[in-house]
Parts: C-alpha cells; structure tokens; sequence
C-alpha cells in the first residue's frame, strides 16, 4: 500500500518539532527559608548512651523527628560491612530508654522490591517530612561501594510499616555510582534537596534536586580540586547554602566548601576550612541562634569526634566541645549525624569502635561552655 503523498512531510515535520521540543524547566529552586534566630531557653545540659545493640558490627547513623516527637535512629548493622547478612535496623527513643532495634531493610526484600540483584547494603538517611518518614539506603549490585545505587521507602505511620523499595534513577551508567549519607534540605516548592555523591573512577559531591513526588529533576555535581565525598548541607537563606564534604585524599585532607547562590541550581568551590578531615563524614547543622555547628574527626584519624561552633555563616570556625577520645588511634569515633529536635535539643549520633551506636542530645547552652 502506498503512503498519500503528504505523509512524508508530516511526519518530517512532526519529528522536527519532537527534535525542537524540549520538557518545561521546573520553577528556579529555592530553599525553604530557615526561621529567624532566636536564643535557646534550655539550660546546659549533656546526656549520652549507647542504642541497644543489633548486631556485631554497626556504622553509619541516622535520625530524625516523628510527628508524635520520638526520635528516631536508623543505621545498618551484621557481622561486618559489606556482608551479606547487613540489614538496616531502625529504633525509637522512647521515655525510658530506646526501643529493641528492628530491621526496616534487608538485601533480599531489596531485592524483590527493586527487581535488581542486590550483593550488599549501607548508609541509610531518615528524614521526617509532615506525617511522611522517608528512607533513603544504598545497595551495591557489583564490587565495591562505587556500584551502589540509591533505594527508597516511606513510612506513615512512624516507622511501623514500610512501602516497597524503590530504586532512584540517579546515573544514566547502569544506574550505579550514586550513594547517600546526609540527610536532605527542604525546598520551597514541598521537594527536597538530597545530597549525594558518586565514586566509580572519580569521587564527587553532587546535590540532586527532588520533587515533592520524588522524581528527580536535577542533578549538580559540587566541584573541588580535589576528590570528595558525602556532602552536608545547610541553607543561610531562600537562595543560599553551604555544603561541607568529606576530602577523599589522597594525604592529609582538610574539611572542603562548596556554595550555591541560587538555590542549588549551580555550586562553585570555597576555599577549605583549616580543619583537618581524616577521610571521615561530616555533620553540619544550623541551630536556633543561627550558628553553624559542625561535627566531624580532626587531625589524622578518626579516634576523636569534635564539635566546631561558626557565628559567621561558615567563614570561621571555633573550637567547642570534644564528645569522645580515645588514646588508641585505632579506635573509631565516627560519622556523626545532627538532628535539631522541636524543643531545642541538640541530637547526635555516631559509630562507637564500629561495635554500636552512641546517642547523645545536649543544648546550645552546653555547647557555648556552660556546665550542667
């Protein structure tokens, strides 16, 4: 059958126009703007514990507020990292004491949920979002850390149940070299602001821009003179924000600064801190008063977990307390994780000798010198 004579045109034409089209931008990104600075009431105070423990070894800590104002704890525990019997586990920090830990995630559910092949799992991120808690894990299909991909679920009922996995189309490359650590920045439009980074051949910090139904609409890598990873970001305001990354070497490393001037869209390299980085995560949070607080392992190794205090936007930074040291420098106080609670505390969390999870809220008071 022959095709009427105006059909080649029209279909040249039609596909001219396919050619040409191109998907509307989403609106310019902008950051939920953090609230006015206000002193903290709380008097100085200091506690800490050790979260029950769910298996030999532990890493990677994360937390966040429910609705009904617990705090809780996700981070992913087995009989060492990268074995296959690796889980997430997830608990709640009731009046009493924290709750025995439950696993939320697990290789072979991942497995079935994202119809991928799933060898290993790490780093969870919780975030709390109104009466949505969502969950954000890494799975490793092949080698090492650098072909993970990032997985997520959500929760409405406080973590009791969970969605299915789903598997984040972060990289066109198999979908692999995409990772997770710090939590995300809320967004004026209800999306969020992930941050991420990548470590197959290069390692780089990257921001990835999602709506408020979860779809990616962006993806920035944060540059640097030198490989990093694991960024952790704070917004000053509507267009501005910080991210502080992990220097992944080689050599002495020292805490590197990315900055954004319009919402996120575009980042540029600051000079870094004179703070040394081990090679270790980071934690940065914005407290009340507006100062920056910063957590992380100084010097050459990750035997000390130190919190640094910035009263200019990130310019400078001043030393404040020491929460653990060990004379052993083989021992590991390490990748803390920040969380402001609504009534003003201060939460953090962290890997202890990679045997458990240390837990401890204190207040802005405690922080500036003052004693309980």
């Amino acid at each position: 059958m022959t095709a009427p004579s105006w059909a080649a045109p029209a279909f040249f034409l039609a596909g001219l126009a396919a050619a040409l089209w191109r998907a509307p931008l989403p609106p310019e990104p902008a950051f939920l703007p953090p609230p006015a600075a206000a002193l903290s009431p709380l008097p100085a105070e200091f506690r800490a514990e050790l979260l029950p423990a769910a298996a030999p070894s532990a890493h990677a800590a994360s937390l966040a507020q429910l609705p009904d104002g617990r705090i809780a704890a996700a981070w992913f525990a087995g009989s060492r990292e990268g074995a296959a019997d690796v889980a997430v586990w997830f608990s709640t920090l009731e009046p009493d004491d924290w709750t025995p830990p439950r696993p939320i995630a697990r290789r072979e559910g991942t497995a079935r949920g994202t119809q991928s092949h799933v060898r290993k799992l790490g780093n969870p991120v919780l975030y709390a979002q109104g009466d949505r808690l969502h969950l954000w894990y890494v799975s490793a299909a092949v080698g090492g850390w650098a072909g993970s991909s990032i997985n997520h679920a959500l929760s409405v009922d406080g973590g009791a149940t969970w969605s299915g996995p789903e598997k984040l189309v972060a990289s066109p490359f198999f979908n692999i070299s995409t990772l997770v650590r710090t939590p995300p920045v809320p967004l004026a439009d209800g999306g969020l602001g992930l941050p991420a980074y990548h470590e197959f051949i290069g390692k780089q910090g990257e921001w990835l821009r999602l709506a408020a139904d979860g779809r990616i609409l962006d993806k920035v890598r944060l540059p640097s003179e030198r490989p990093t990873l694991q960024p952790a970001v704070v917004a000053l305001d509507p267009h501005r924000a910080l991210a502080w990354l992990r220097d992944a070497g080689p050599g002495p490393g020292q805490v590197r600064v990315a900055a954004t001037g319009d919402g996120g869209r575009t980042w540029e390299a600051r000079p870094p801190l004179p703070l040394g980085n081990p090679n270790s995560s980071l934690a940065v949070l914005r407290l009340p008063s507006g100062r920056l607080l910063l957590a992380g392992n100084p010097g050459e190794g990750r035997h000390i977990l130190a919190l640094w205090l910035s009263e200019d936007e990130g310019r400078t930074w001043k030393a404040a307390r020491t929460v653990e040291t060990a004379a052993d420098d083989g021992a590991e106080f390490s990748y803390p994780a920040l969380l402001l609670a609504r009534d003003g505390r201060i939460h953090l969390a962290w890997t202890w000798r990679r045997q458990g999870i240390k837990h401890a809220a204190f207040s802005e008071a405690w922080l500036l010198g003052q004693e309980p």
